[in-house]
């Protein structure tokens, strides 16, 4: 494979590392975007032509993305974020008397899937499981939590500031066989490693960021609903394109047009469609592979730095292309900006209350970039 991708990704004297939180685009997504634009003009906004145009632009990337997380293209439901998706889910469950929801919680968890089930808290019990310092959890911890009125489960697939991959497929397995709802915020997962089967994971909702790991636009999200898991949810907008008045009634659609009530990112589909095939085309294993060498060369090259401390877990198999570290007795927000006037993107992030410093090389970065800014640092 051609290990070099950087030429597809325009840029001028900017190492860019900061991709777990926004990728940048190849060109060609960059260009779908505008000849969806120039065509979507000329066909006119509002005509039967351009209708068409845009319901095969959304055919196309719900295709896309059932084959890359294994689904049903129905079960595809576009956001604008992984917030929306988790949003969905904890505001629209239809809790049962003395249900709880369980969660790996606690500040060691993003913001996004933590905030909005502690607001679920509020109508049902939320309990969350013990970690440790890595943020994992003992498998046995979990089961002992689960009860006959549990009635939801939530974790990440792989930890945002870590990079730390949970077993969600075993958990998966046990949780299906005793038939209790499963979330997945897969946010960190998908577009770089290649173990993202809604099928082996066994989960019910999924929820995903279009503009981190798979190199799409801003203002795109996913929220997989396994169509028969569809019922579990009260849809959080209603409208014209997501429901019917029937017998003076409110009926909902059928999957996907249950949840889509009101989305016109059509540019943003244009741009996801390009992206998402782009890496479909590189194959995603391949995109793995490339990932863990550079994170791998990272991690080696800085251990060899007096006063770096790495985290995450040593076994790369064990972990995404996020390598975070803090200096001793240096502040990493101070470290951070500096870097920024050398032209050296990373992002500070916390591991409970301790600021450290995240890198998230993309396969499109290059051993060079890695080896620039080590000896920056």
């Amino acid at each position: 494979m051609n290990s070099d991708f950087s030429q597809e990704f325009p840029y001028k004297n900017r190492v860019y590392l900061n991709n777990a939180s926004t990728s940048r685009m190849p060109k060609t997504s960059i260009q779908a975007m505008n000849d969806f634009l120039v065509r979507y003009n000329e066909y006119g906004p509002d005509s039967e032509l351009s209708d068409s145009y845009v319901r095969e632009r959304l055919g196309n990337l719900r295709k896309a993305i059932s084959q890359l997380i294994k689904c049903k293209p129905e079960e595809v439901i576009l956001t604008q974020s992984v917030t929306d998706g988790i949003n969905f889910v904890a505001n629209g469950m239809k809790f049962r008397p003395k249900s709880n929801i369980i969660t790996r919680g606690s500040n060691h968890e993003h913001p996004a899937n933590h905030y909005p089930w502690v607001r679920a808290g509020q109508k049902t019990e939320l309990r969350e499981i013990s970690i440790d310092e890595t943020g994992y959890f003992e498998f046995e911890s979990l089961k002992k939590m689960i009860d006959q009125d549990t009635q939801l489960v939530v974790l990440s697939h792989a930890l945002f500031n870590t990079g730390a991959i949970l077993p969600v497929e075993e958990i998966g397995d046990y949780l299906a066989q005793k038939n209790i709802p499963y979330f997945i915020d897969a946010a960190q997962t998908v577009g770089c490693i290649s173990d993202t089967d809604v099928n082996k994971i066994k989960c019910n909702f999924m929820s995903f960021n279009g503009s981190k790991w798979l190199c799409g636009p801003m203002g795109m999200g996913i929220f997989f609903c396994r169509k028969e898991s569809s019922e579990m949810i009260e849809p959080a907008q209603i409208g014209g394109e997501s429901a019917i008045f029937h017998n003076n009634k409110i009926v909902h659609k059928e999957m996907p047009a249950r949840f889509q009530a009101g989305f016109r990112n059509w540019v943003g589909v244009a741009g996801l469609e390009a992206s998402v095939n782009y890496l479909l085309k590189i194959g995603i294993e391949k995109i793995r592979d490339r990932d863990l060498k550079l994170a791998n060369l990272m991690r080696e090259e800085l251990s060899r730095i007096p006063g770096i401390t790495l985290f995450g877990p040593q076994e790369d198999k064990k972990r995404t292309s996020i390598v975070s570290f803090a200096v001793k007795d240096q502040n990493p927000e101070l470290i951070v900006k500096r870097l920024e006037k050398e032209n050296i993107i990373l992002a500070v992030r916390e591991i409970f209350s301790k600021k450290i410093i995240r890198a998230s090389p993309h396969f499109f970065n290059t051993e060079s970039e890695i080896l620039h800014v080590v000896n920056s640092l």
